[in-house]
């Protein structure tokens, strides 16, 4: 890829409807074509993931009547990284009668992503939420409950209301045994056929439509092909491009990034979150970071030393010595801002030299006040399995002395293009939960990474699958030549991977472009950096397909194999992400371009030029780039102040 890419055709989302927006999606419902009961069990849906959008949806739909082919590369479903998620899920229930509603909400989503997502997505994300707690209740979630036995909601950042519905620090956990117990029960039933230890490795399209899916067994080796009606992507985000990231080692881009070669386009890829509570890094040989979860924001304070190399302990340090300083700058909202903005703040007083542990790369993450006014055992009721990880982690007793905390990658907003329906620009292709673009603009607010899930796969994919399922009499047979041109693809990539027999092996190559992607396409970028890394970029994958070691065969289980081709996958990412970044010469949610900033050193938006999508198209002669303009009904469009 070179620094150049050509401007295409605008786009546009010609599924959501107009109108009131509070009216939208019950519109679309009504508008949607219904297939026959009787019909849907001749109609098969492969479902690639089995997380939060994942299960939820391949559940669903088994319910509904559809044959559907789930697939994971885990060895159970519930071992999706959702799993991973600690701290809630917001939903607009208003149970604390503290001002909350549908339309807040709305409101707080479409601000906190810093006026970078659709208003109809957002709005109906808004209106979903309220039933996704129902149904989790009604599957036995065990959300924490108030004395008198209602559900408990707490605080999360970018919200001065209490709607974060939570299981202490195992949220995401619970939920997903939610949806894996409804999803077990439709594998008993017979509507579901599970297939675990395997990744997809390509997307097959016929006659202009997403047919099926080249599928590796990890276990056997054995290279499989799967046809269906439709294909439901649901792989989650591509954080670990930056190889240090909160997610699972096994997170990765490449059933997303195959579908975008084969004509799906990618949506704002640069848009990655960085979370500002996550243990810092301990050490150079050290494989993935730990989030420790943003509800500890509701009651510790974030501090730092006034004094710059002030290596005092804690506890040595006075009060009128410590800079609260996100509590100075943003008085309204306190240790509550949104992530990008807490993210920002903490990297602001470590490069001013004012930052604690090993490097300077940490923030003081303080209980103390708390368990004054609150007591031990209240905290400890609250978040004691959160503290039991951080003690067993860095070896420090949070309840004794601060935790140490500093920003890192967490979620990605981008992802694959998708309509109002979520369906991609591949006919036949839907895309749910991380692994689309939709719902969160430049910056995801806390507690809305379990809704958005939940919602594509219990309630809006459902019904806007069945619309286009409606048309599939029409679909006619998968033409062999595109089943045969996929598997090629495949074997061939599998083939020159095992062929190249050098002497870095992939996760070398890995951490290497991690650390490259975050020095010059992380927190803060310029223009100079991003050119930098589209110059290593390319250098560094030439060696990688010169060079990598790929011990072992194709034959049977080969995890070396499984990392270098997801490796592989990262290269081509990454040079987008840069030029993504690169083109988008401002400054909004987390993505910080030191060109584009006020007076006081915020983010500065230029809504005149940027206030769209940019959709990535794959070229053979290099990216194309559609815009989706991004209009404003209800939300205007302001200079964010969370002072």
């Amino acid at each position: 890829m070179t620094l150049s890419w050509t401007v295409g055709e605008p786009i546009q989302d010609t599924k959501a409807p107009s109108g009131p927006i509070e009216e939208r999606w019950d519109t679309r419902r009504f508008q949607a074509k219904l297939v026959n009961p009787a019909n849907k069990r001749k109609m098969t849906v492969i479902v690639v993931g089995t997380g939060l959008a994942g299960g939820s949806a391949a559940a669903t739909l088994g319910e509904l009547g559809y044959k559907v082919k789930s697939f994971c590369y885990q060895d159970s479903p519930r071992r999706a990284h959702s799993i991973a998620a600690q701290g809630g899920i917001n939903a607009a229930k208003n149970y604390r009668g503290d001002g909350d509603s549908v339309y807040r909400l709305f409101y707080d989503t479409v601000k906190g992503g810093d006026f970078r997502a659709r208003e109809s997505n957002v709005y109906r994300l808004a209106q979903v939420s309220v039933n996704i707690i129902d149904q989790a209740v009604a599957q036995g979630v065990p959300f924490a409950r108030e004395y008198g036995g209602l559900l408990d909601t707490r605080s999360f950042g970018g919200a001065q209301v209490s709607r974060t519905f939570y299981a202490r620090g195992q949220t995401g956990q619970q939920l997903l045994l939610g949806a894996y117990q409804a999803l077990e029960r439709q594998i008993a039933a017979g509507t579901v056929e599970m297939h675990t230890r395997h990744e997809m490795l390509e997307l097959i399209v016929s006659g202009g439509r997403a047919r099926g899916v080249v599928i590796r067994d990890l276990a056997t080796g054995e290279i499989e092909t799967h046809l269906a009606d439709a294909v439901v992507l649901a792989t989650g985000g591509y954080g670990n491009v930056f190889f240090l990231s909160t997610n699972a080692k096994g997170c990765n881009t490449s059933a997303i990034w195959r579908a975008h070669r084969k004509g799906a386009m990618f949506a704002n890829p640069c848009y990655t979150q960085i979370h500002p509570t996550c243990i810092p890094v301990s050490g150079e040989y050290q494989s993935k970071l730990t989030l420790m979860s943003e509800s500890l924001r509701n009651d510790g304070r974030v501090w730092v030393p006034l004094k710059k190399g002030d290596d005092r302990t804690p506890a040595d340090i006075p009060e009128d010595e410590r800079d609260y300083y996100l509590e100075r700058i943003y008085p309204a909202f306190g240790n509550l801002v949104p992530r990008d903005i807490a993210s920002r703040a903490a990297k602001n007083v470590c490069d001013e030299g004012r930052g604690v542990g090993p490097g300077g790369l940490g923030v003081y993450l303080d209980f103390a006040d708390a368990i004054g006014r609150l007591g031990r055992d209240a905290v400890e009721a609250k978040y004691g399995n959160l503290f039991e990880m951080y003690e067993r982690i860095t070896g420090e007793n949070p309840y004794e002395t601060p935790m140490r905390i500093y920003p890192a990658v967490h979620y990605t907003m981008g992802g694959l293009w998708v309509d109002y329906d979520l369906q991609s620009t591949i006919p036949g292709l839907f895309v749910i939960g991380e692994a689309n673009f939709s719902d969160h603009g430049a910056n995801r607010l806390g507690a809305s990474a379990l809704m958005q899930g939940l919602a594509d796969g219990y309630f809006v994919l459902p019904t806007t699958i069945g619309d286009y399922l409606a048309g599939s009499k029409g679909f006619g047979d998968v033409d062999q030549a595109d089943v045969e041109a996929a598997q090629a693809a495949v074997t061939s990539k599998i083939e020159k991977l095992l062929a190249v027999d050098g002497t870095r092996t992939a996760d070398s190559f890995h951490r290497e472009l991690g650390r490259l992607m975050w020095d010059y396409c992380g927190m803060e970028r310029t223009d100079a950096s991003l050119r930098k890394a589209l110059e290593r970029i390319p250098e560094l994958r030439e060696e990688f397909w010169n060079n990598v070691k790929v011990p072992g065969d194709g034959e049977g289980l080969n995890q070396a194999l499984e990392r270098a081709g997801r490796v592989a996958d990262f290269f081509d990412l990454a040079e987008l992400m840069c030029l993504d970044a690169l083109h988008r010469t401002e400054s909004c949610g987390g993505h910080f371009r030191a060109e584009s900033q006020d007076e006081d050193g915020e983010a500065l938006r230029d809504d005149e030029h940027f206030a769209y999508v940019a959709a990535w198209e794959w070229g053979e002669d290099g990216p194309i780039l559609h815009k989706e303009q991004l209009e404003y009904e209800y939300v205007k469009m302001t200079q964010r102040s969370y002072k």
